[in-house]
């Protein structure tokens, strides 16, 4: 029979590992389409790079919308969307689709943000120069903004891991699964802050190495 020592550690092992398996997949898939929403959002402004104030005004809308609903419920208002996709609501597959929905638009939103502090100067320098769109974004505007979007993937990394922690309304398990059914319908505390103790080292250790690697890219862009 498992002992209580055994029972935790298949427990909190499951669940790390459920919760790794719904971050790392959506965070790829968003980053891959938040990126470059966050770029169009930048260069088709007024008296950017490529103006589009309809592309632009459209962009904006949509993901304004998409950020104003909590992912709880986003998650559970996409399920035929979900299905439609992955063929499946439940489970770490059918929590996957919410999870990049949800975090796209804030990774689109957080490299904005960064891309717009970008010194307009040096982008119409560069301009004068003759350097074409597709260089000024990939080699002035990505490259001047590096270090502030590693901290805004950072950011959004963690933003990731306390979605996750809803997933378990869907059967995806992970962390806050466990602590929402062992921690608290079961009153089981050394879960309970075992969960907790786990989702702040993880978050300590994001943030760390997001700051670390953002100053040293500083340092030699």
């Amino acid at each position: 029979m498992m002992n209580r020592s055994d029972e935790l550690i298949t427990l909190f092992s499951l669940s790390l590992y459920e919760t790794t398996l719904m971050v790392i997949i959506p965070l790829v898939i968003a980053t891959i389409i938040g990126i470059p929403l966050g770029v169009l959002l930048v260069i088709t402004r007024p008296n950017h790079l490529s103006p589009n104030k309809w592309l632009f005004h459209i962009l904006n809308t949509i993901i304004n919308i998409i950020r104003s609903v909590p992912f709880i419920i986003l998650m559970l208002a996409i399920i035929p969307f979900t299905e439609l996709i992955v063929g499946t609501s439940i489970g770490i597959q059918g929590a996957i689709v919410p999870l990049i929905v949800y975090i796209a638009p804030y990774i689109a939103r957080l490299i904005e943000t960064t891309l717009l502090e970008v010194d307009h100067g040096i982008i119409e320098a560069y301009r004068g120069m003759g350097a074409s769109r597709t260089q000024i974004v990939t080699r002035i505007i990505i490259r001047e903004a590096r270090p502030g979007i590693l901290l805004c993937m950072t950011i959004a990394l963690i933003g990731l891991i306390g979605a996750t922690a809803m997933a378990g309304v869907i059967g995806a398990g992970g962390l806050g699964d466990l602590a929402l059914r062992y921690g608290y319908q079961q009153w089981d505390l050394p879960v309970m802050f075992g969960t907790v103790i786990i989702l702040i080292v993880l978050v300590q250790i994001v943030q760390t190495l997001g700051n670390y690697a953002a100053k040293k890219m500083k340092k030699t862009a």
